[in-house]
């Protein structure tokens, strides 16, 4: 079974560090190296994290001169939000379903109740 967009998404976000460097980034583009020195983690482990959230599309890399930086991609929190909502709509219509189901039965119930 192969891995949708969104769950990997999710996976990459759901490391801690990760989500500290997009956070990060969000404000500030930074190369690996300028992260390496904000972070407790060494340029390489810095450099894997970023192929991470590069890989799902939540950032992208600028040349500036001989440097490489790091750009978080805020269109991608935003199809990502999007399909959130969009999840979110279709469990509220069906637990609206399964409530009227369930207040119908126990109509029903109380019906049959008051007959006998």
């Amino acid at each position: 079974m192969t891995e949708t967009p969104l769950v990997s998404t999710f996976a990459a976000l759901g490391d801690e560090t990760r989500w500290n460097i997009l956070v990060r980034l969000s404000r500030r583009a930074a190369s690996a190296s300028k992260l390496a020195e904000e972070f407790p983690i060494t340029r390489q482990g810095i450099q894997k994290h970023l192929e991470v959230l590069r890989a799902v599309g939540l950032v992208e890399t600028r040349r500036h001169g001989r440097e490489v930086r790091y750009v978080a991609l805020g269109s991608r929190l935003e199809s990502v939000g999007r399909d959130l909502q969009s999840i979110a709509v279709s469990w509220d219509r069906r637990l609206a379903s399964i409530k009227a189901l369930a207040e119908a039965a126990d109509a029903a119930a109380d019906a049959d109740g008051q007959n006998s």
